[in-house]
């Protein structure tokens, strides 16, 4: 929003030696946040000048400049060499014969960029024609200003070449940009932001908005408020003003000081009825729309669209409405308007018009601001309304603009006056006077936060107590519990009184939980193993768990829709976090990473045959103990994994040896791994049927009890083919709440030993069925409490065994409190090869 500070000076008491950078640190101190200073830092000669010659030049970059003479009347080369300026300008929007604005030799444009005449394109260019950006005016950098466009024909007539440009456009005037925040609505009007200079300093303010206003009656336009589609519960219109201005000079000139406004604000003056119009809205912040009444059936209102809709609005682009859309209408119900948005063309005011209808209203600020993205079109009363629009400003905005036009455009206004005030009462809420106190940190008296309340427009109603009664100002939709009036308190006072301290916790801190500690050694000890840590969203499509080969009535098919999902493509939530790792993996192969090992620590959605609704609590109190138990009954389970995949080369090739691709004892390994960290045994067994692995190359992964922890393995072929991934893709997924709840004890210590370690090896010859893990779990129960480890170092498939067998070759390490002798040793080796042979019909090479 921008504040020219000569019409800020209108509004509130500034000192006649403020500059635009001491009120910019005003509003700062209130939380408005300085985008920008503009004007004041042009120096002249800056002139009219009349175009008299326009000669095009094509260059040899494809760009054609225009050799132009322009008349400067007793300024510049006229004065030395006794003829018209010559000046190089790229832009092609004017023709001999315009008036434009002209900076000589000398002159200083915004930002200090000093004029001179320089030699270009193969002339001597002596100043520079220019543009609305140029001079600070807005960001038209395309083309240059005609001002007998910008100002109008009459009062284009009146200049002459070498009339001072600075003077006309109010360049002198320093303008203050301000970056209005979302809950500031009312700081895009001028009288907004004076009324927080005001604030800040503690001088007058006065409100433009008090004039005289000619009180509703029954003679008024008919104007009926209809909403036949209520968005949440809310009316898309809670107030509507219609006033009638007849015999209007539309094509009237807008007086020389409201053009020089709407230019200094950043807007382009246009006709008398729209310059009012723009003029009133960024005085008051309430926007205003003109009709041409004769093209009305005899009353005006609202409703919602229909289905399939359409309107042509001012943009001149014929629009699909919605039924979420809020129209103005007429009598005959045609659309004239889209609510808060933008007018049609239809009803738009023209040179032909004389009987003028303005619109003053305050609409839903969430339905306009629907509107809005929903077709894209943000105008400057949208950007309004969407932020709250004080609506007891409405009746003085339509009687200032009817005045306006009665003044300067010749008309008569119509005595009858429509008022429809819907509006419900916001009501008043109770506020701690301490509360700034004790969430600010700084010593706030009763008296600081009453009259602070008060003269942020707020009415207050003191009680015995610390609690009042507080109703918050018409303009401060944003205002509705303690807290927001806390921060204004706050602010008023200035944000800089408030120290920075950093917080010191009461007691020692308890670190990190259990489930947390683990979640993080899970995620480290797969980043040590050479793994990257990525995340995926939780949303997949419908097509998935068939392409996962997911059989019918695998319970993981079972999931939960989402109702408004990002994507109409993924509706779902997954239910296995290798339902979305293996996009990423994919992904990072097509883009040229051949090698790719991933992993994720995620949720996943359990979903249930029978889902549960939850209510919906009002937000004006905390939900009973009973409503949030069904909130949270409501919501599926979500345990949370650990999902690991890995295509390619595992281990690169080099003059060290050849490469090794990724196979599935790499993730039987990661898993094993992941165990190892979090000092748990976990047990390997043979797994068949699995999707989405591969039916013999795929393990369950146990805890020594035999509870599940998770599967790990190679992916099936059918489902690389179907998902384009590397062909063995390997992978695999565990329950990282079973491995929490399996580690909640210490691990205790054991005292080293030491004398040394005795090794024997066995070679078991076992059927092909025969997991290896359950060979290894028979030797661990039939070698004693000496037995230090186990590990398999050889699998042997051949023509020295039969059919259908296989051996395994396992080292068995022995320690004890003492040197253990060989025979001693031979004899635990022969009972756990006994205990073998028992459990699994193993027999020794």
């Amino acid at each position: 929003m921008h504040a020219p500070v000569s019409w800020l000076r209108e509004l509130a008491d500034v000192p006649a030696d403020a500059k635009g950078v001491d009120i910019a640190a005003a509003l700062v101190r209130v939380g408005l946040e300085e985008e920008g200073l503009h004007g004041g830092d042009i120096a002249g000669p800056l002139v009219v000048g009349r175009v008299l010659t326009v000669q095009p030049e094509p260059q040899k970059n494809g760009k054609t400049i225009n050799w132009c003479t322009v008349d400067v009347g007793d300024h510049g080369q006229m004065v030395t060499e006794g003829k018209a300026q010559e000046i190089v300008c790229g832009a092609h929007n004017f023709a001999p014969g315009d008036l434009v604005v002209t900076v000589l030799p000398g002159g200083v444009l915004p930002g200090g960029f000093e004029i001179s005449a320089r030699k270009t394109y193969g002339h001597v260019s002596n100043g520079m024609i220019c543009s609305a950006a140029e001079l600070g005016l807005g960001e038209d950098h395309d083309g240059i200003i005609v001002l007998t466009e910008l100002l109008g024909a009459e009062a284009g007539s009146s200049l002459q070449p070498g009339d001072d440009a600075i003077a006309l456009l109010g360049l002198a005037d320093e303008v203050v940009e301000v970056n209005v925040t979302p809950d500031r609505g009312y700081c895009f009007s001028l009288r907004g932001i004076a009324r927080e200079y005001a604030l800040s300093t503690g001088r007058e303010f006065r409100d433009p908005a008090r004039l005289d206003v000619a009180e509703a009656n029954g003679d008024g336009y008919a104007v009926s408020l209809a909403d036949e589609g209520p968005l949440d519960g809310r009316a898309g219109c809670d107030r509507y003003v219609a006033r009638v201005v007849r015999g209007v000079d539309t094509t009237a000139t807008s007086p020389a000081w409201m053009q020089k406004r709407l230019t200094q604000v950043g807007m382009r003056p246009i006709s008398l009825a729209v310059d009012v119009t723009n003029y009133v809205m960024m005085l008051l912040g309430q926007p205003l729309h003109a009709f041409d009444l004769d093209t009305l059936s005899g009353s005006i209102g609202t409703r919602r669209a229909r289905a399939g809709e359409r309107l042509t609005t001012l943009d001149d682009v014929e629009r699909i409405l919605d039924p979420e859309d809020l129209l103005i209408v007429d009598g005959s119900d045609t659309a004239l308007a889209i609510a808060g948005v933008m007018g049609g063309e239809s009803s738009e005011v023209s040179d032909s018009t004389t009987n003028v209808l303005i619109e003053a209203a305050h609409f839903d600020a969430v339905t306009v601001a629907r509107s809005s993205r929903r077709h894209k079109l943000t105008t400057e009363a949208s950007k309004r309304f969407e932020r709250g629009v004080d609506p007891a400003v409405t009746a003085a905005a339509a009687q200032l603009a009817v005045d306006l036009l009665v003044e300067h455009g010749g008309g008569t206004a119509d005595a009858g006056v429509t008022d429809v005030d819907n509006r419900i009462d916001r009501g008043a809420f109770d506020f701690d006077v301490t509360q700034p106190t004790r969430y600010i940190g700084l010593d706030y008296s009763r008296d600081e936060v009453l009259t602070t309340l008060r003269a942020i427009g707020c009415e207050v109603e003191e009680r015995d107590g610390d609690v009042v009664s507080v109703a918050a100002a018409t303009w401060r939709p944003d205002l509705t519990d303690g807290p927001e009036l806390v921060e204004e308190v706050a602010r008023v006072r200035g944000y800089d009184q408030i120290p920075s301290v950093l917080p010191q916790p009461k007691s020692a801190g308890r670190g990190l939980t259990h489930g947390q500690r683990v979640r993080r050694t899970v995620a480290n000890t797969l980043a040590h193993q050479g793994l990257v840590e990525v995340l995926t969203y939780p949303f997949i499509g419908e097509g998935r768990f068939d392409q996962l080969g997911y059989a019918s009535d695998d319970a993981r098919r079972s999931t939960v829709r989402i109702a408004n999902p990002l994507s109409d493509e993924a509706p779902l939530m997954r239910t296995s976090i290798l339902d979305t790792l293996l996009d990423a993996l994919r992904r990072n192969v097509s883009r040229g990473s051949r090698d790719v090992a991933v992993y994720e620590v995620g949720l996943v959605t359990v979903g249930s045959a029978s889902p549960m609704s939850a209510p919906v609590p009002t937000a004006d109190a905390r939900p009973d103990d009973a409503t949030l138990a069904q909130i949270l009954g409501a919501v599926p389970a979500q345990p949370r994994h650990v999902a690991f995949a890995a295509a390619g080369d595992i281990e690169r090739g080099g003059p060290w040896g050849p490469s090794r691709r990724a196979e599935a004892s790499d993730a039987v390994g990661w898993a094993l791994a992941v165990g190892r960290a979090l000092g748990l045994e976990l047990s390997v067994v043979a797994a068949r049927d699995r999707a989405p692995f591969h039916p013999g190359r795929c393990a369950a992964i146990t805890l020594t009890d035999g509870t599940a922890v998770g599967h790990v393995g190679e992916l099936h072929p059918k489902v690389v083919a179907a998902l384009d991934l590397p062909v063995a893709t390997v992978g695999g997924e565990l329950d990282v709440d079973v491995l929490v709840a399996a580690t909640g004890t210490a691990v205790q210590a054991h005292q080293l030993s030491t004398f040394p370690a005795a090794h024997t090896d066995v070679a078991l010859v076992v059927e092909e069925s025969t997991a290896a893990a359950d060979v290894e779990a028979a030797l661990r129960a039939g070698a004693g409490e000496s037995l230090e480890s186990v590990s398999l170092f050889d699998i042997y498939r051949g023509d020295q065994l039969d059919a259908g067998r296989k051996s395994l070759a396992y080292r068995l390490t022995f320690r004890a409190d003492r040197t253990l002798k060989t025979d001693e040793v031979s004899v635990l080796r022969d009972a756990a090869v006994a205990s073998a042979a028992s459990a699994t019909g193993a027999v020794q090479r």
